[in-house]
């Protein structure tokens, strides 16, 4: 009889245990692609009917939607029916047979947990103490962020709008233009503020003192001074934040002064 090597019978067990696992990750590949990505919202006796039914009465939305962020949730398969349209309205069923009745979809204008479905995170935030009222129902995910044509952040990548275009469209007194610019606004209103929601009044994303020293401070010479611009601001401090203590109160820019003084 034969006898098989130790190292043969080890060579054998790793091309075996090899063989194992790349079937295990075939497996788990192909069962991943099978799943859907996202959750849709449910609607009681609905089914998926795909997004091709929307372009019968929505051409002025699916005509551009093929540039939009969201459009990465569309997929072609017969298997794909829950992506695209549906991914954010619902099963449309009950819509199509209807004519477009109301209450037959889910519009994420009405109501925010639609967003919040992939959008996780932000529903954390706008939890917060201090947020822009979306949970509340006085605005909407919409009023910033166009889910349905280009890219959902303005001011992103080479684009030639800034990310302030979407603020200022509420926030003019606060965009200019001034004769003394902060450098901050121009770089973007997400520089000092989370649009979505802080523990911070303002929704800043630091507070007091401690958002300014994150632009402005320089290195220390002197024990019991804190130099900021050449000036010693140590006994400045302690009367409230950069923008309430009568100092840089036109915080977002100023016609008459440099440093910020209305």
């Amino acid at each position: 009889m034969h006898n098989t090597s130790p190292a043969r019978r080890r060579w054998k067990f790793f091309l075996l245990a090899t063989g194992f696992s790349y079937a295990l990750l075939v497996l788990i590949a192909c069962t991943s692609v099978e799943r859907s990505m996202v959750a849709p919202p449910k609607i009681a006796g609905a089914t998926f009917v795909g997004s091709q039914e929307c372009t019968q009465c929505h051409q002025n939305i699916t005509g551009t939607f093929h540039d939009a962020t969201h459009a990465n949730l569309n997929a072609s398969t017969n298997k794909a029916t829950e992506t695209g349209c549906e991914s954010c309205h619902g099963p449309a069923s009950l819509h199509v047979k209807s004519g477009g009745g109301a209450g037959t979809i889910v519009n994420p204008k009405q109501s925010p947990e639609a967003c919040f479905q992939c959008h996780l995170d932000k529903k954390s935030e706008m939890s917060l103490p201090h947020a822009h009222p979306v949970i509340a129902g006085k605005m909407s995910c919409g009023d910033c962020h166009d889910p349905h044509k280009g890219d959902a952040v303005l001011g992103k990548g080479t684009q030639l709008a800034s990310i302030n275009d979407t603020c200022i469209k509420c926030h003019k007194a606060q965009h200019g233009p001034f004769v003394f610019e902060h450098e901050a606004v121009r770089e973007g209103c997400v520089t000092c503020h989370n649009p979505h929601g802080s523990v911070n009044e303002k929704m800043l994303k630091a507070r007091n003192q401690a958002l300014c020293l994150q632009c402005h401070f320089q290195q220390q010479t002197g024990p019991g001074q804190i130099l900021i611009g050449g000036v010693n601001h140590a006994p400045l401090l302690t009367r409230g934040t950069c923008w309430t203590a009568g100092c840089h109160s036109a915080i977002h820019g100023s016609n008459t002064q440099p440093y910020y003084f209305y």
